[in-house]
């Protein structure tokens, strides 16, 4: 029969869990919520009817206007990205000539595709020294900026002077053959049970190992990867963020420092977890087509709890499924959303017991994995445990953690485990973020869902929204085994994609001031649209509740205009050793390289500003802070 154990909840001390899952029990509260797709890129802010009439009802909310975002308060903030003295400010014009040169060199294929082969040859030229020297002067002092927690502080300091604040990530990755990586995913990735082929699971392949894809640096935007080793290299992970984040409290105010959750233990439970959450929202789904209800959106989609057992003892089940969502069926409303059905998963002494999944055949809960031995059990803990070191350090610097978004096979595992910190640490004020990818077909379910949670919980929504770093990956590797690819089908339903999301959370923010999000983009559009709906809610820059962010070394004529006019921006600040973040830095200029060819406009401005200087005679300009 179908079953859930209930067990003592899981306690801070010794070993345990440092959190609970889902230990509240959610009650079916609001009614549903939805949104109208739009046709244009900077008219995508559709909401619900419920919504609509909430925004009109809200009082003390300055300047308010129709649904587009088009109407002008009396306090409207605008900002001109046209301004060359403005945006570089911040810069001598040494530095602007070094990122003429830099991004003009990065449109080359021929030297992007090579740019591994020469540095190595100017490498052996230069030697190591100069090499590294030359490196500074050039691509690595464009977009690094320094080598360590002191050698970064200037420049941080400098930005913050000018209304840039910092993401600080510590961009060290392992210089390894595309062998080796392949060879660590698959022994991290795949249990002993499935090694030793114990007794039968019940695996998808999209949440198995693939030896051809085990190497997640290929087709990546930006991000820094991983690969596990052992618990110790876990540890020393932990460690180098815990400098992040004193880094980042001993530099600025209010800064932000970011993470990888696969950066802290065995990808194994990852893969695992996430696999169990997404065959319970597909069953989920499935039982609500049962009863008539596909085609809604997430939250609209609720059960009834009456023609749900029933449907279910059809399947040869059994028990009062009444009692799964609430303590009497008195207080029950006879209805629960996915929410509710979520919160099934609850806490338990050992995590290897939440790796179960529905099976409609036998009509119960089986094991993903039939054997999971003690070793494996103690690793997952572990990850969990450094996560939540980790959130605790971050408070007693006055850190935000940013938790970055992965590959779409760890991605629920990796958004569920953050959205527990949240629960727990956003109380009084947004400490944790979770990351968002826009391109994903999910992604304004995943962002609606959460906003709901925190909302009838009582807890501070926080996001950062991305579009996305893993595309042509997930594309490729959806292709190969054989799954649905993720990805919205191009890139104008992915910018539809994440203006819906944005004007989901700003909205939400206009109504309850509980929410925040960071605009993680270097699009222009997107950056304009966003105040434009910021402007037509009455949402002031000085709330702090919308956060801009760019990457360091990119559009500046972006970032710099924003913080001098108030917003709160943010540059997301890789840095370390030369040698060793050369090969992050090489790859992402060979998976930026249509953006560097794109950044005609940015590498005008820059012309544009050099030739002011030279004609004012402030060619020798030293910015003053």
């Amino acid at each position: 029969m179908f079953h859930v154990k209930t067990v003592s909840a899981l306690t801070r001390a010794g070993a345990d869990i440092p959190f609970k899952l889902c230990s509240q029990r959610l009650r079916s509260t609001l009614t549903s919520t939805s949104a109208t797709q739009a046709v244009s890129q900077d008219n995508v802010s559709s909401r619900g009817a419920h919504r609509d009439s909430a925004r009109s009802d809200c009082t003390g909310q300055p300047g308010r206007g129709g649904e587009d975002g088009t109407t002008t308060p009396a306090n409207e903030i605008s900002v001109d990205f046209e301004q060359t003295q403005e945006a570089y400010k911040s810069k001598d014009s040494l530095e602007l000539l070094r990122s003429l040169v830099v991004f003009k060199l990065c449109s080359f294929d021929f030297l992007v595709d090579k740019n591994k082969e020469i540095m190595d040859l100017g490498k052996k030229i230069l030697g190591q020294r100069a090499f590294d020297q030359f490196m500074k002067m050039t691509f690595y002092g464009q977009f690094v900026a320094g080598e360590d927690h002191m050698t970064i502080r200037p420049l941080i300091q400098k930005n913050q002077a000018f209304g840039v604040g910092s993401v600080l990530d510590y961009s060290v990755e392992e210089d390894i053959s595309q062998e080796e990586a392949e060879q660590k995913e698959m022994d991290s990735c795949v249990s002993t049970a499935e090694k030793e082929s114990i007794g039968e699971d019940h695996r998808e392949r999209k949440y198995t190992a693939h030896k051809q894809f085990g190497d997640r640096r290929g087709g990546v935007t930006g991000a820094r990867t991983y690969f596990y080793a052992d618990e110790a290299k876990c540890d020393q992970h932990m460690e180098t963020f815990i400098k992040c984040i004193k880094a980042s409290g001993g530099s600025s105010m209010d800064g932000f420092s970011a993470v990888k959750m696969t950066a802290l233990g065995r990808p194994q439970f990852l893969l695992q977890f996430s696999e169990v959450l997404v065959k319970w929202r597909r069953f989920f789904s499935f039982l609500a087509s049962q009863q008539g209800k596909d085609g809604m959106e997430a939250l609209e989609q609720r059960l009834e709890l009456k023609q749900l057992q029933d449907f279910l003892i059809k399947l040869g089940a059994k028990g009062d499924f009444y009692g799964w969502f609430s303590g009497s069926k008195k207080e029950s409303s006879g209805t629960i959303d996915m929410l509710d059905w979520n919160s099934l998963i609850d806490d338990r002494t050992n995590i290897s017991d939440l790796l179960v999944v529905p099976n409609l055949e036998l009509g119960e809960l089986v094991p993903l994995l039939e054997t999971f031995t003690v070793e494996e059990e103690r690793q997952m803990k572990r990850m969990l445990q450094r996560m939540d070191v980790l959130v605790k350090h971050a408070i007693e610097n006055g850190v935000r953690l940013m938790v970055d978004a992965e590959q779409t096979y760890f991605q629920p595992a990796i958004s569920r485990l953050t959205l527990e910190m949240q629960r727990i640490y956003n109380r009084e004020k947004p400490v944790i973020f979770n990351t968002y990818q826009c391109y994903l077909k999910e992604a304004y379910d995943n962002v609606t869902m959460d906003v709901e949670l925190s909302r009838r919980e009582g807890w501070s929504f926080a996001a950062k929204l991305v579009r996305g770093a893993y595309m042509y990956q997930e594309r490729e590797r959806a292709n190969e085994i054989g799954y649905e690819d993720p990805i919205n089908p191009d890139y104008d339903s992915t910018n539809i994609m994440y203006h819906r999301c944005l004007d989901y959370v700003l909205d939400e923010i206009a109504l309850n001031r509980n929410a925040n999000v960071m605009v993680a983009s270097h699009n222009e559009d997107t950056v304009k649209h966003t105040l434009r709906r910021m402007n037509g809610l009455g949402l002031l820059p000085t709330e702090n509740k919308v956060y801009f962010g760019q990457l360091l070394g990119m559009c500046d004529q972006i970032s710099f205009p924003l913080g001098q006019a108030g917003f709160p921006v943010y540059k997301y600040v890789p840095y370390g050793p030369v040698n060793e973040v050369m090969p992050y830095l090489s790859r992402r200029a060979q998976e930026n390289r249509g953006f560097m060819k794109g950044a005609q406009k940015e590498r005008e401005l820059l012309w544009q500003e050099l030739k002011r200087r030279l004609a004012s005679g402030e060619l020798l300009y030293r910015p003053a802070y």
